[in-house]
């Protein structure tokens, strides 16, 4: 007869004592089970004693989540997290530097876990830990212990970072400015800083006023990749905290400072590979530099501006002056030389007669005049020769200059996400953005003369302007894509991909997308979906076998902690656990959490995800709304989630599929479609192989009328002499 369902056959373990094998009865108090485990093993006083999950984080059994335990789960006998904490903080303030370094290191290991660390806290913990802290006298590996316990304490968020005390942050603060400390010191205070500064205003601009940026150019500049990290993410904090003018002020100095070359040579070239959270810094470092063009992107040019006048002038004489007209010229009166002046500006392609009006728009407002400025004035043979080919032309196919340097620097804007709030998750920066100093206005004007390449290769006219910005759009976004290294190389990739090349790669896409849509071809791919969906899903659970690190998401989105999740090979289980940053995948049977397939329920997406919802609806949340899904499965009587944040958007279509598969659902996700799409052309290509040049008929040939007779039949039944 098979157990009720909320009994499980577990092991719990002592120390120097045989294990027990018992059957725990889920509906029965955890303080009774406790009590005859004690009494199994003679012990009084079971209430001083608590069970841990022997795996993982060790993490105490509460009523709160006892129905994690399954069939097969190990325990272990430990003391109860109140007696423990208690024990452990009476070491930390009374207990010898030997006592307090064990004390910290068991610290560590039980910090994560929210029973215990809630009852640090409640004992004042953090307290006791800050004195540590502050008192200083040992710089070394017991600092580096207080500063990791403190740290995972507070990530509960159970206390508030603006609570800390400004002795207790200079003293930090301090750490960080200091020279010749221990290795692991540094990181752990810079992360601290960068909690305080993301969470607190009025410690965030303690710590801008007390740690210099030339301090924190020194530890980004050290060869230590864990210092370099966790260096960057403080700046980066520092930069997001701060005023427009102040981030300016910033970055120009930083920039003098040549950070920018050193992030190019030593951390985008390096020879160590670029860590995901060093990459989503230099993601929000290009897009916080980007989004200072967003002021001059949303400022119309005001016609009464001296400045911005004589800037327009300016423009138009460095275009015509070799035609000999000079402003000082005598011999023309004011309406005459006003007429003139109309007449060259229409020619340098602007719509209207007074610029002015063409410049009002928003965006790009006065970001368009600084890109034809700096064109102008970088590359005057280029400009001179862009404005006169084409105000010359009697044809109709002149390319406006004006006009589509307006429309091309919205068209960066765009590509470029300028203006834009940061993701708190992406990684997608460019390695070109840091190889070239004003990388904006000199990827205009490789754009430019890209477009003027492209407007003679279309051989367009006025009428075909929005066509040709389509195709250069394209060119930009397909180079953009391969993430060229730098600009040179950017110049050379998008220039090869000419007008004819666009048109190739769009015939070629179309064309797997579309297929032919004759009846015969189409019936045969009917009968070929079936085979290739059961490969489709076969792929998907072989996917889910090799498994996939996750990253956790706090409240304040830290990235700094991951998940290992893989389906076992019977395809029953789902094992998941937690891993070091840095470390390799860990093997299958060496992850300590288990949630058994048939327990599954459904799997949810996007808003519907737990653990999205919480976070609001902000602008800032989209990113993570693309990439969260769910899973509920049954927890004793409640319903529970595994929650994930998948690292990519194909592996969140390969899990979400995956996941399907197993509770017997379709697969819906767009990667599926593409590779079904692409399987069926393939395997479809291959039946048609022979058939290759011979037409396909709309509709099959008919089908032969019987014989009247089958007399030619052979009679197998016949053998022969």
């Amino acid at each position: 007869m098979a157990p009720p369902r909320d009994v499980v056959k577990i092991a719990v373990q002592k120390r120097d004592a045989i294990p027990q094998l018992i059957q725990l009865d889920q509906a029965k108090p955890l303080a009774a089970v406790l009590k005859e485990v004690c009494d199994a093993w003679s012990l009084a006083h079971s209430e001083r004693y608590a069970l841990q999950f022997a795996d993982g984080h060790k993490r105490y059994i509460t009523e709160n989540n006892r129905s994690e335990i399954k069939n097969g789960s190990i325990l272990c006998l430990s003391t109860a997290p109140d007696l423990q904490a208690e024990q452990l903080l009476g070491v930390l303030q009374n207990g010898s530097r030997e006592g307090r370094r064990e004390a910290l290191q068991h610290l560590v290991l039980l910090a994560p876990d929210m029973t215990f660390a809630q009852e640090v806290i409640s004992r004042e913990g953090l307290q006791k830990l800050g004195t540590i802290i502050e008192e200083g006298d040992d710089l070394g590996e017991e600092l580096a212990l207080a500063l990791q316990v403190f740290l995972e304490l507070m990530e509960h968020g159970v206390v508030s970072w603006e609570t800390l005390s400004v002795p207790f942050v200079k003293k930090v603060i301090r750490y960080v400015n200091m020279n010749l400390m221990d290795a692991s010191v540094q990181p752990l205070a810079l992360r601290l800083l960068e909690s305080v500064t993301l969470s607190s205003p009025t410690l965030g601009q303690l710590v801008k006023s007390e740690v210099p940026l030339d301090r924190l150019l020194v530890h980004i500049q050290v060869m230590n990749q864990q210092l370099q990290t966790k260096a960057m993410a403080l700046l980066t904090a520092l930069l997001q905290g701060a005023s427009p003018a102040e981030r300016k002020h910033m970055l120009d100095y930083l920039w003098q400072r040549n950070l920018r070359q050193f992030i190019y040579k030593n951390i985008i070239h390096s020879a160590a590979p670029l860590g995901d959270e060093m990459a989503h810094h230099l993601y929000v470092l290009q897009s916080l530099a980007l989004g200072l063009l967003e002021q001059r992107m949303r400022t119309p040019l005001d016609p009464y501006s001296q400045e911005q006048r004589e800037q327009l002038q300016a423009l138009r004489q460095a275009a015509f002056e070799l035609e000999g007209e000079s402003p000082s010229a005598g011999g023309l009166s004011a309406d005459r030389r006003r007429s003139l002046c109309a007449r060259e500006f229409r020619k340098l392609g602007f719509t209207n007669s007074n610029p002015a009006q063409d410049l009002e728009r928003v965006p790009p407002g006065l970001l368009a005049l600084d890109n034809m400025l700096y064109f102008s004035q970088h590359a005057p043979s280029a400009y001179s020769r862009f404005v006169l080919e084409n105000s010359s032309r009697e044809d109709k196919h002149e390319c406006p200059f004006a006009r589509s340097s307006i429309q091309l620097t919205v068209l960066l804007c765009e590509l470029l996400r300028v203006g834009e709030p940061c993701s708190e998750t992406a990684q997608d920066f460019s390695p070109m953005f840091f190889s070239q100093d004003q990388s904006f206005h000199e990827l205009f004007c490789v754009s430019i003369q890209l477009l003027n390449k492209t407007w003679k290769e279309m051989r367009a006219t006025q009428e075909d302007f929005d066509k040709v910005m389509q195709v250069v759009r394209e060119q930009l976004a397909r180079t953009l894509a391969l993430k060229p290294s730098s600009l040179e190389l950017f110049r050379t990739k998008v220039n090869a991909l000419t007008y004819a090349e666009v048109l190739r790669l769009r015939q070629t896409e179309r064309l797997h997308q579309e297929g032919t849509l004759a009846p015969p071809i189409l019936e045969l791919r009917e009968k070929l979906k079936p085979e290739l969906m059961g490969l489709i899903r076969q792929q998907r659970l072989l996917r889910l076998c090799e498994g996939t690190l996750f990253r956790k998401i706090s409240s304040r989105r830290r990235q700094d902690k991951l998940w290992f999740c893989c389906l076992s090979p019977n395809h029953k289980v789902l094992q998941y656990g937690d891993v070091e940053d840095g470390a390799n995948p860990p093997a299958p049977e060496s992850l300590p959490e288990q949630l058994p397939v048939a327990d599954l329920r459904a799997l949810l997406t996007g808003k519907d995800c737990p653990h999205v919802r919480e976070k609001g609806s902000v602008k800032q949340n989209k990113d993570l709304y693309e990439l969260a899904f769910s899973v509920s499965y049954d927890h004793g009587e409640e319903e529970a989630y595994l929650n994930f944040i998948a690292p990519s958007k194909k592996e969140f279509y390969l899990w979400t599929d995956g996941l399907s598969t197993l509770l017997g659902s379709p697969m819906g996700s767009e990667q599926t479609r593409l590779d079904l799409e692409q399987l069926l052309t393939m395997e479809t290509k291959l039946r048609l192989l022979e058939l290759e040049n011979v037409p396909i008929p709309e509709q099959p040939p008919p089908i032969p009328p019987p014989p009247t007779n089958f007399n030619f039949c052979y009679d197998c039944s016949i053998t022969e002499p």
